[in-house]
C-alpha cells in the first residue's frame, strides 16, 4: 500500500503482515476472553520497529497539523516495558522523516540507587515541559493510571496527549464509556490511536494475500465482530 491509502488501512496491513495482529482465543488482563490480540512483541527487528515508529510519527504530525497536539512537544514518553521501543522509534521517525526535534524518556520498574540513579531514563523531565505519552494498546487504562502519577512526581510537566497503536474500543467498566474516553476525561488530555479495532476489522475483511486468499476468514471476522458487540463501547 502507498501513502495514498488511508492510515488505518496501511496500518492494518502492517499489523497482519508483521503477525502482530493475531486471532484465536486469548485471556486479557481484564479476564475477558478475546478472539484477537495485538502482540507488540512481534515488532522484534529493525524493519518492523522502525516502520511502527513511522506510523506513530505520522499520526502525531497529523494531530499537530489538526491542532489536537501542540507543535512544541519536548519529549515522547514510553512506559516500561513495551512503550520503550515505541518511544525511541517514534522519536527517530519524527526527527528523520518530519524534522520534528524531540527527546524520548521512559521509566524503570524500580528506582535505581547507583550510577545515574532515579526512575527515569532519557531526556530529563523539567518543570514546564510538554510530554507526549505513547503506548501499544489500551484495554482498561491501567498502565496510564500507573505512569501519570510517576511522571508528575518527577516534575511539573504538561502531559499533552497519549497516542496508541490500537484502540480496542472496549468499555472501561460500568456504563458504555470506552477506556479511551474514560482516560481522556479523567486526565484531561486527548487519547489518539493509529487505528481503532472496528477500523482494523473493516479493512482486514477486504485484504488478500499474494494468492488472492482473504487474510481473515469469515468465521474469524464474525467472532471478532460479536466480541465487539458484547464488550465494545458504542460511542467510538
Amino acid at each position: 500500500m502507498t501513502n495514498q491509502e488511508p492510515l488505518d488501512e496501511r496500518f492494518t496491513s502492517f499489523l497482519l503482515h508483521a503477525q502482530a495482529l493475531r486471532f484465536g482465543d486469548f485471556t486479557l488482563k481484564s479476564g475477558r476472553r478475546s478472539p484477537y490480540f495485538i502482540n507488540a512483541g512481534a515488532f522484534d527487528d529493525g524493519i518492523t520497529i522502525s516502520t511502527l515508529g513511522a506510523f506513530y510519527a505520522e499520526k502525531i504530525v497529523d494531530a499537530i497539523r489538526a491542532g489536537i497536539l501542540p507543535r512544541d512537544i519536548d519529549t515522547v514518553f514510553g512506559p516500561a516495558y513495551k512503550g520503550i521501543p515505541i518511544a525511541v522509534s517514534t522519536t527517530i521517525a519524527l526527527t528523520s522523516l518530519h524534522s520534528v526535534g524531540v527527546g524520548y524518556t521512559f521509566d524503570r520498574k524500580e528506582v535505581k540507587d547507583h550510577g545515574d540513579g532515579g526512575i527515569l531514563v532519557g531526556t530529563p523531565l523539567k518543570d514546564g515541559m510538554k510530554v507526549l505519552l505513547v503506548d501499544d494498546v489500551m484495554t482498561a487504562g491501567t498502565a496510564v493510571r500507573e505512569v501519570v502519577p510517576k511522571i508528575r512526581a518527577c516534575a511539573d510537566v504538561e502531559i499533552v496527549g497519549l497516542v496508541l497503536a490500537v484502540d480496542r474500543m472496549e468499555r472501561s467498566g460500568e456504563g458504555d464509556v470506552s477506556a479511551v474516553d474514560a482516560i481522556a476525561h479523567e486526565f484531561g488530555f486527548p487519547v489518539l490511536a493509529i487505528a481503532t479495532m472496528r477500523e482494523i476489522l473493516a479493512a482486514a475483511a477486504h485484504m488478500t494475500d499474494a494468492r488472492g486468499d482473504t487474510l481473515i476468514d469469515h468465521d474469524t471476522h464474525e467472532r471478532a465482530a460479536r466480541y465487539l458487540d458484547e464488550y465494545g463501547a458504542s460511542r467510538n
